[in-house]
C-alpha cells in the first residue's frame, strides 16, 4: 500500500493533480478541501494516500489531513458509496463539517450533494454518527483565508472551476449558475473560485 506521496507538484485539473517523485508523474485524485491547500505548481507537496484497486482501474486518493483520509476509508465501508461519491462528500464538507452534520442529523446537507440520494444520506447518518467524536479530535485548525489578491478573474478560472465542479458531480448548469454567483472581483485562482462556488452551493439554514 502507499502511505503518502512526497514530491513536486506539476499539474493541476481538478480533483487529479499529478506529483513528480523522483522522475515518475503520480496521477492523484484529491477532494477540494485538500486541493485548496496545495501550494503553487512546482512547489513540494506531501499528501496521505489511500490505493483503490478494481477490475477495470488502479486510483490514488490524496489528503492533506489524516483526519480527511479517515473519514474517506470510513465513508467507502459504507453500503452504496464508492470512492468517487467519498471524494465529492469531502469536497463539499471537511471531515470537522461532516461530523457535525452527523451530530446534527442533518439529511438536507447531505443530500443538497451531487450524488448523495436521501436514503444514501440516512444511511450514512445511522452507520457513521458514534464515529464523528474521532474526527473531530484529529482535526487541524480550520483553513485560513489569507489571501491578498488583487489580479481580476481570468476567463480560464472560470472554466477550470466549472469542470472540476463538473467532475464532482455536478451538472454543467449548476456548475456555471454557482460559479456566475461569486463576485470574483477579488479573485487570483481557480482553487478559490471553486471553494467559494461550492459555498455557493452549499444549503443555507
Amino acid at each position: 500500500m502507499i502511505g503518502y506521496i512526497r514530491g513536486q507538484l506539476v499539474a493541476k485539473h481538478p480533483p487529479d493533480i499529478v506529483v513528480d517523485v523522483g522522475g515518475m508523474g503520480y496521477e492523484i485524485q484529491v477532494p477540494m478541501t485538500t486541493l485548496f491547500q496545495l501550494p503553487a505548481l512546482g512547489g513540494e507537496v506531501t499528501l496521505l494516500t489511500h490505493f483503490v484497486v478494481r477490475e477495470d482501474a488502479q486510483l490514488l486518493f490524496g489528503f492533506a489531513e489524516e483526519a480527511d483520509r479517515r473519514l474517506f476509508r470510513e465513508l467507502i465501508k459504507v453500503s452504496g458509496v464508492g470512492p468517487r461519491l467519498a471524494l465529492t462528500l469531502l469536497s463539499g464538507m471537511d471531515a470537522r463539517a461532516f461530523a457535525q452534520c452527523l451530530q446534527r442529523d442533518d439529511v438536507n446537507a447531505l443530500v443538497a450533494l451531487p450524488g448523495v440520494g436521501k436514503k444514501t444520506a440516512e444511511r450514512l447518518l445511522i452507520e457513521m454518527r458514534d464515529k464523528a467524536g474521532k474526527w473531530l479530535e484529529a482535526l487541524s485548525p480550520e483553513l485560513s483565508d489569507q489571501s491578498q489578491v488583487t489580479a481580476p478573474l481570468a476567463p480560464d478560472y472560470r472554466t477550470e472551476a466549472e469542470q472540476a465542479l463538473v467532475a464532482l458531480g455536478y451538472k454543467l448548469p449548476e456548475a456555471a449558475k454557482w460559479v456566475a454567483s461569486v463576485d470574483n472581483e477579488n479573485i487570483s485562482s481557480s482553487e478559490e473560485l471553486i471553494r467559494l462556488a461550492l459555498k455557493a452551493a452549499a444549503p443555507r439554514g
